[in-house]
């Protein structure tokens, strides 16, 4: 146990390396471009990151399923601690976004092979304990990334920023090499990687994810660059299905589609990814422009949500035992919607706690939503496809929140162009906003900013309500749940253990002898032959 302490530790100190360098970089944006210039291309400083972390998540999914998820991780860690050393040397704003890529090539194997090894790690019974864990860190890691980068860049050199990296990731990296242990697999059974068609998924996703990232920003959506890229995109979506289907290990092989539980999960968290745009990028401009709160004070109004997320996601666990992972999900993405749809009724312009009591609200309602169907898709597969099964749903929950970003702004800039009268952002009012000298009537925009945030939260709703239709018209009732096998004679000398089911493995029993399907043979790999169960959350 001692062992699998100290590899649960090293995963949620990863976890929050990556969560905390997608947000800490923000409030020192001023700094960095005093220092380095490039102010016209520093929004690349998240796009690059974003855009690299989220186009590899599918191809370090299958590399896990392929090589074990040690080599993945411990990789992907050195390559994230290699990319914070070069942005800490970075000497113009053009080296600075190239590296901050390069961490993004890292963050993505992080990403999914943390997930992936927390159900390697938790029998069905324990993954919610886990799971949790993993959502209080990336919680508190995303709420204190702005304030942590705040501090630094007004006490030291933003250069630390990317430096304090270093020795919590070689601790990570050091506890992972030292405490997993994954026999090596043999050559044969490991099958070829499909190293075009993880070419192609690459340059397919980034060129669309740079569409969408872009349009409506650095060029409008029906301008040569948007539709140039939109169209190569589209060449390039043709030539993965093209690839993938020929080859006979893809990237994205046909069963993550083909299977109903993980299709519907997969757009149905596509659908969460959209919805939390939300509340993550527009409401800290309703609580500072329409509330008058300082960034602080809208920072907490946002962070409540992280409060009530792990914890009614650690919850969730007693829920779905008694009606299972799609009615606790069902249960959850319903009371997100009426929780969404009913921002719009707040007064004008209200109080603080109004808003901030919505957040907590949301935060309970999508931790019931989230994690049943995470841990019910991860016990719905073997080891040898949990790893690409995992990458799947976080691939497209990272599209989903691109999408929703797009959308959103669109929606966005739209209602203010139609209340003002013409032409204008919810960035530039906002910025006006914050100088009310400056503007004749600041009144008529905070509400104008009131109206466009209530537009924002009312699509949303919609999108919650999409979500809740997929889960009720694709996810079967009973997910599919692999039998796990009988331990009957380990359950005697796992100490920790606190009911029936299977005992909580060792580090060293993170094999593929662990997986619920037989060891792989020459045969097709992707045929899942393990007994099932129609029980359906039951350990």
């Amino acid at each position: 146990m001692r062992g699998r302490r100290a590899v649960v530790a090293a995963l949620m100190l990863s976890m929050a390396l990556t969560a905390v360098d997608s947000t800490i970089v923000s409030t020192a944006v001023p700094q960095i471009v005093g220092s380095l210039g490039g102010f016209p291309i520093f929004s690349w400083l998240f796009s690059g990151y974003l855009l690299a972390a989220t186009v590899t998540l599918p191809v370090y999914g299958k590399l896990s399923d392929t090589f074990g998820r040690k080599p993945v991780l411990i990789a992907g860690s050195a390559l994230f601690l290699a990319g914070s050393a070069l942005c800490a040397l970075a000497w113009n704003m053009e080296s600075l976004i190239a590296f901050r890529v390069v961490q993004g090539l890292g963050g993505g194997a992080i990403q999914g092979t943390v997930q992936t090894l927390a159900a390697d790690l938790y029998p069905l019974k324990e993954r919610p304990k886990i799971q949790a864990k993993l959502s209080t860190v990336w919680a508190t890691s995303a709420v204190a990334g702005p304030a942590l980068g705040g501090l630094i860049a007004a006490y030291a050199d933003w250069r630390w920023i990317f430096l304090i990296n270093l020795p919590i990731g070689a601790v990570a990296l050091w506890l992972i090499a030292r405490h997993l242990h994954e026999p090596a697999r043999e050559t044969a059974a490991r099958g070829r990687v499909d190293w075009p068609g993880a070419l192609a998924v690459f340059a397919c996703g980034g060129v669309l994810l740079t569409a969408l990232v872009q349009g409506g920003v650095a060029w409008g959506w029906l301008s040569a660059p948007s539709l140039a890229l939109f169209a190569t995109g589209l060449a390039l979506l043709a030539a993965v299905v093209l690839i993938e289907r020929r080859a006979a290990e893809p990237i994205i092989p046909g069963w993550v589609w083909r299977r109903r539980t993980i299709a519907a999960v997969n757009l149905a968290l596509g659908a969460l990814g959209l919805l939390m745009v939300a509340p993550t990028v527009f409401l800290p401009t309703y609580a500072q422009s329409v509330l008058g709160l300082a960034p602080v004070a809208a920072g907490f109004v946002l962070s409540v949500m992280t409060l009530s997320w792990p914890v009614s996601a650690a919850f969730s666990q007693h829920l779905y035992r008694r009606i299972g992972f799609r009615n606790t999900a069902v249960t959850g993405i319903s009371a997100a919607a009426l929780i969404l749809l009913a921002f719009p009724l707040l007064p004008y312009p209200g109080a603080a706690w109004q808003p901030a009591l919505i957040m907590l609200l949301l935060g309970a309602a999508l931790g019931i939503f989230q994690l049943p169907l995470i841990v019910g898709v991860q016990s719905t597969v073997g080891w040898a496809e949990r790893g690409t099964a995992t990458a799947s749903i976080l691939f497209c929950r990272q599209i989903g929140q691109t999408l929703g970003a797009a959308l959103f702004g669109a929606v966005a800039n739209g209602v203010l162009s139609a209340r003002l009268g013409g032409s204008g952002s919810l960035d530039s009012v906002a910025r006006v906003l914050d100088d009310p000298g400056s503007v004749a009537d600041p009144e008529r925009l905070r509400r104008a900013v009131d109206t466009a945030v209530d537009a924002v939260y009312v699509g949303a709703g919609c999108a919650a309500l999409v979500a809740l239709l997929v889960l009720l018209l694709m996810a079967p009732r009973r997910f599919p749940v692999l039998q796990e096998p009988d331990a009957d004679a380990d359950a005697d000398a796992d100490a920790d253990q606190d009911g029936p089911g299977e005992p909580c493995p060792r580090p060293d029993q993170l094999t593929p002898a662990r997986q619920t399907t037989a060891p792989r043979q020459h045969t097709d790999p992707r045929q899942n032959t393990a007994p099932r169960q129609n029980t359906d959350g039951a350990p």
